[in-house]
Order: C-alpha cells, then structure tokens, then sequence
C-alpha cells in the first residue's frame, strides 16, 4: 500500500511537470498577454546561450517553449483546456483517456512553430535582441535551435586612433598603443601609411566563447613644419635669396632622409617647382616612391640693404616692369 501511494505521488510529480501553465508559471485563468509575459522572461532566463553547457537549462527551455507553443495559440488552449488534445498537441482518445488533458505523454515535444522560432504574437529574435544588445539577427534567432544551442560568438571588435608623425608614414615602424583596459600592444606602420588608414590588428579586440574580436586601429598623421602631402608626392616651400634666383645657385634642401643639394635654374622665379625623384612616399600598390616637390620661394633680406635698394631704384627706372600684367 505504502509502494502504491509513492509510486501515485510519482506519477502525480510527472504530470505536473507536463502542464503547460505548470511550465510557464501561470493560472488556467491567466490571459492572453499573461502568458506571452510569463514566456519572454523564461525565454531570456533559459536560452542556451544564457546558459552554456547547462544540459538542464536547455531541457527546461524547450519545454517552455512547447508549453507557449500550446498555450500562445488561442485555438490549441481551447482545445487544450476542453481535453480535445493533449500537452503534445495530440488529440485525446475518448473514452479511454478519461479526458485526462495530459494524456500520459512523456514530456512536451517542439513542435514545427517552436523550432521555427514562430510563436502566435512573439517575436523570438526581439527577445534574442533583448538578451544580446540587438544581435539576434546576427546570431540566427531561434531559427536554427534544433536542440542545440546556438554556436558560440566571436568577441566584439574595439577601435581605436593612433597619432603618428609623417615621418613614420614615410618611412614605417612600430609604435606602442594602450587601451583603455590597461593592455598595450605595438602596432605595425607601414611605408607609405595614409590619414584616415585602418590597421586591423587580429584577435587583439574583446574576448569572446569563439575566440577575441580584432583591434581596428585607425591611424592620424601629425601636421609636419616642412613637408605638405600630395597623395604620394611630398610638397615643401623652399626659400631661395633673390641672388640666387636671378643668377642661379646650388642650395641645401631638407628631404625626410637628410639634406642634400639642388641646383636652382638662373632667372628662376617665385612658384617654379624642382622635383627630386623617389623621395616622396612609398606607393600604396607597392612599385616604389613618390617625388618631392620643392617650390620656390624668393625671399628678400631681413634687414633693409641700402645698395639693394639703390639697384632697385636704378632698375625700376630704367627697366620697369609689371609682372602682374603677364
């Protein structure tokens, strides 16, 4: 007697946990948007990738499922709650089940709508959007739960700006960045690196299930007292004494490796250009360097010069001309 009342209480403890109100923790009486309420939190609190590797949680998660499947339906649950069918959504025999609503079944089974992840006013992938920020379409939904959970993610990719001089564009090298969570890492510059260019730096992002995201690091060059940058080409004003300009001279120039010497045409004027080859910036393609471009600039002394002015005045008179009028 005593093994017949346990093995009733036993039986009792299963049927309970086939009612579909049991599983979503409402009344019989309970309406409409009770239930869809009572299935969202579940939802969130049981989904696999809540709950990684938790055999129980995702066992517990398609019974709710089945069981909202059943009761989010307005037909099912009337069906449901008059006996026609059972918690599998399986129409009872009558007169040999007893109208016993649960029917004997094993446990719930998902029907095509729960593994469709297409439930009578939820959206699923809302819910996936709730849990994950707004990531529930790139995760799938529940679209592909077939009693697996969802594979695991990648982590999020973290941005960040790194100041370089051009020299470091010109010429490439390594430079160190901290991030905000306290780790530095030593970046990479290629030759011929431009403004605004992303480096991404592989697994170097936030840590993820699937492995770490990338770091993208966006690069900024640093204005350069001398040289100007014309996509390749490089642009610097050089200063030339009217001497030099009117007679022509070898003078000094700065490039990114060093001075060298040019030779300045006689009669040049102010704006000629000379061009010094391959000593601009390496070529995004690769194949070489761009130019450097030094235009002249004719600069008088700094202090008024008596005899100059005299020459001046001489040659105003005798040999005036206006360049403005060319």
């Amino acid at each position: 007697m005593k093994g017949l009342k346990a093995a009733s209480h036993s039986k009792a403890i299963t049927a309970l946990a086939q009612d579909p109100y049991q599983e979503l923790g409402v009344s019989r009486q309970a309406s409409a948007d009770e239930v869809k309420k009572a299935f969202r939190k579940l939802a969130k609190q049981l989904h696999p990738d809540k709950n990684p590797g938790d055999k129980a949680a995702e066992e517990r998660f398609k019974r709710v499922s089945a069981a909202f499947d059943l009761l989010g339906d307005e037909e099912k649950r009337k069906k449901f709650d008059r006996g026609e069918i059972d918690a599998d959504g399986r129409e009872t025999m009558r007169g040999y089940g007893g109208g016993d609503p649960f029917g004997g079944a094993g446990g719930f089974r998902s029907s095509s709508s729960a593994s469709g992840a297409s439930f009578e006013g939820v959206d699923l992938n809302d819910i996936l959007g709730e849990m994950f920020g707004g990531r529930g379409g790139q995760r799938g939904g529940f679209g592909g739960f077939r009693g697996e959970p969802p594979p695991p993610q990648r982590g999020a990719d973290v941005r960040a700006q790194l100041e370089i001089d051009l020299e470091d564009a010109i010429q490439g090298g390594r430079k160190r960045i901290s991030f905000s969570d306290g780790r530095t890492i030593d970046v990479t510059i290629p030759k011929g690196a431009a403004e605004g260019q992303v480096l991404r730096l592989k697994g170097q992002g936030s840590p993820g299930r699937a492995g770490a995201g990338d770091a993208l690091i966006e690069l900024a060059i640093r204005p350069h007292p001398i040289f100007r940058r014309e996509g390749d080409n490089l642009v610097m004003d050089l200063p030339v004494s009217v001497p030099d300009a009117v007679l022509g001279a070898k003078i000094e120039a700065p490039t990114p490796e060093g001075p060298v010497t040019l030779t300045v045409p006689k009669g040049s004027n102010a704006g000629s250009t000379l061009r010094l080859k391959g000593r601009g910036l390496a070529h995004a393609k690769g194949g070489g360097r761009g130019d450097l471009m030094a235009r002249l600039q004719i600069v008088l002394p700094d202090k008024p010069d008596a005899d100059l002015e005299q020459f001046a005045e001489t040659w105003r008179k005798d040999r005036p001309y206006t360049p403005r009028r060319r």
